[in-house]
């Protein structure tokens, strides 16, 4: 890690290095916090002018603390295989869908009431420290310091981007030991002219579409009976090109109408594209008084891409942590779940069985609830055995003994 003794322009008590999705949510929670809220804050981001570039779905048994946020829940997943096609309902829990947009209006929003509060449209050239603080330093030459500085910036390195190229095609963003794969999708929410959809059910994966060579689904959220997100993902280790999510997504629409409304139309209102990744390797080797957060910081779940349920347990944890004058943890997953998504990884990354197989099998024998707390790492063990015993032994057994040797 650098070192500065380099005098800073600004001095504050926390900097956040990154206004998304991570930055924004600790921003939250230090505001509703008596004894932190009216420490002096720096958030730092290379534009505030958010655009509506994520969607971000989870579930929760009660009403949350941004439930006015909430556009659209269910109470009804389906799972569609081959020729299976299984609804589930998720009681006691709701499927929930806040849009980016929305989230990031509210918490600047809110924030901007705050005159300890403090804005820097900025790119940083990288953060350093001294004996006491963490130094970032900007393009422009100047410095703020804090005793804790928190980051979600993304090493370049690390950053999905998406090409047409085939020398991007062909390579692997991130080389490490541990498996990794990218969770890639495009998503366009569509309106049809005629009722289309059932909005009272969510499609969390139609494995019906084009593998290549991954494991790939349609997941369709219906705001509406004529509105719905129709997104095409996969779980790989190479992203593709943008006309090969457009040609899937196309056809997938074209199939639909075939077979339910021949003379439907629809138009598209909004697209998104993005990479998440799906691995338990580090971004980062900072240390105090440089913390990561988010992503940065693996609150991404490594076999599943779910990451705004954990973002915000990390926060609301960092934030106790300040109160009590705590060391930083920022880790979200215990050992028990870390070590079930390092063996459903390795499983994906070789593999051993594909990932439609797994997830339908899974799917097919458990209730949307275990699976949801299974995923959500607040399984009990018997439920965790339950979720396991879907795979079969020959699979999951050494692919855990692979794991346990590779930890050791």
């Amino acid at each position: 890690m650098d070192n500065s003794s380099t005098s800073v322009d600004t001095h504050y008590d926390y900097i956040i290095a990154g206004a998304g999705c991570a930055g924004l949510s600790l921003l939250y929670q230090l505001l509703q916090s008596p004894s932190l809220k009216d420490k002096r804050i720096l958030v730092i981001d290379r534009s505030f002018q958010k655009s509506n570039d994520r969607t971000w779905c989870f579930w929760e048994a009660d009403a949350g603390v941004f439930e006015h946020l909430v556009c659209k829940q269910w109470e009804t997943i389906s799972i569609h295989s081959g020729h299976m096609h299984k609804p589930l309902s998720t009681r006691p829990f709701t499927y929930k869908m806040i849009q980016g947009i929305d989230y990031y209006q509210y918490i600047i929003g809110l924030a901007k009431q705050n005159a300890n509060v403090h804005w820097r449209e900025a790119n940083i050239t990288q953060i350093t420290t001294d004996e006491d603080n963490g130094i970032v330093h900007f393009e422009s030459g100047k410095q703020s310091s804090a005793p804790f500085v928190f980051s979600s910036i993304v090493p370049k390195h690390f950053q999905a981007s998406f090409t047409d190229s085939a020398e991007h095609k062909n390579s692997t963003l991130v080389k490490n030991e541990k498996p990794f794969l990218w969770q890639h999708f495009k998503g366009v929410l569509v309106a049809f002219d005629t009722p289309f959809f059932d909005a009272s059910v969510a499609r969390l994966m139609d494995f019906n579409v084009p593998q290549k060579g991954a494991t790939a689904f349609m997941y369709i959220l219906p705001l509406s009976d004529t509105k719905a997100l129709v997104e095409y993902t996969l779980f790989s280790e190479h992203l593709l090109p943008t006309a090969q999510y457009d040609e899937v997504l196309q056809r997938y629409l074209s199939d639909m109408i075939q077979a339910n409304a021949p003379t439907a139309t629809y138009k598209i209102l909004h697209e998104e594209l993005g990479a998440i990744p799906m691995t338990q390797q580090s971004f980062s080797n900072q240390t105090a008084p440089i913390h990561t957060i988010g992503t940065l910081s693996g609150a991404v779940k490594a076999s599943t891409g779910y990451a705004f349920h954990f973002i915000q347990e990390q926060t609301k944890q960092v934030v106790y942590q300040l109160e009590q004058g705590l060391a930083i943890e920022t880790n979200m997953h215990d050992t028990r779940h870390y070590f079930y998504d390092a063996v459903l990884l390795d499983i994906l990354k070789h593999h051993k069985m594909e990932g439609k197989e797994i997830f339908s099998r899974i799917f097919s024998k458990n209730k949307a609830a275990t699976i949801f707390k299974f995923l959500s790492n607040t399984s009990n063990i018997f439920e965790d055995i339950q979720i396991m015993r879907s795979l079969p032994t020959r699979i999951f057994l050494p692919a855990a003994i692979r794991v346990l040797f590779r930890r050791g």
